[in-house]
């Protein structure tokens, strides 16, 4: 059971991570996971990552189908990437579920500012819009996918603060193509990671249910930011 304070704060964080997947493909966990902890107030590290996992997923999936419709989604490439990573994602799923709660906490928060600082760097590649898979490109897709699904399913988290460069990197798409293709391995990622926690019953179905009602209303307002600001 959750309380009318918990709804609200779980409806208002789900619209910040909607807005937040919407408009930059990523960043959903990463403010999933400390808002439900010391927002919304879930006590437990490993129901907050399991929650959190389902509510981004969802999100992702209803930002995906906006962006599809933009055509800016490179389905060949996403699709592999995010096959790739599902098998990481389960494995570092498991390996997440064994380590202490708060232990993990602090390791993500880690990984926040190591984000945050390599979100410094300027970006000044246009990119290439009419990539494709290719021979030349296909093993660093799997390799890459490989990587941030294991870290994705480790941390409980949708990944697309990883996927976005890695696209790029591996394929050399521009920046909007990359936050459209990613939402396609952040929705894989984040349902097998929500699936692994949900089987040890670590997943506050009703606040998840809030999290995705919120996040539909904030990725709708994403997606439309994300086209006016790609450049």
């Amino acid at each position: 059971m959750i309380s009318t304070a918990q709804g609200v704060m779980g409806l208002a964080s789900g619209m910040l991570v909607g807005f937040s997947l919407g408009l930059v493909g990523g960043g959903g966990s990463i403010l999933a996971v400390p808002l439900m902890v010391y927002v919304v107030g879930v006590a437990e590290p490993h129901v907050a990552i399991g929650t959190s996992a389902i509510a981004v997923a969802a999100n992702a999936a209803v930002n995906l189908s906006n962006h599809a419709r933009g055509g800016t989604v490179i389905w060949s490439c996403a699709l592999i990437f995010a096959a790739a990573g599902v098998v990481g994602a389960f494995g570092g799923s498991i390996l997440g579920k064994m380590m202490d709660g708060q232990r993990l906490l602090a390791l993500f928060a880690l990984v926040m500012i190591v984000i945050a600082l390599l979100m410094l760097k300027a970006r000044s590649r246009i990119g290439l819009p009419d990539v494709k898979v290719s021979m030349s490109n296909i093993s660093a897709i799997v390799g890459l996918g490989l990587t941030t699904g294991s870290v994705s399913g480790f941390f409980g988290i949708g990944g697309g603060f990883l996927i976005v460069p890695a696209l790029m990197l591996a394929t050399g798409m521009p920046i909007l193509n990359a936050v459209s293709s990613s939402l396609v391995a952040v929705t894989a990622f984040g349902l097998t990671t929500a699936a692994s926690y949900a089987w040890s019953g670590l997943v506050s179905w009703a606040l998840a249910g809030l999290f995705v009602a919120g996040g539909i209303a904030g990725g709708l307002a994403g997606t439309r930011s994300a086209r006016h600001l790609a450049e």
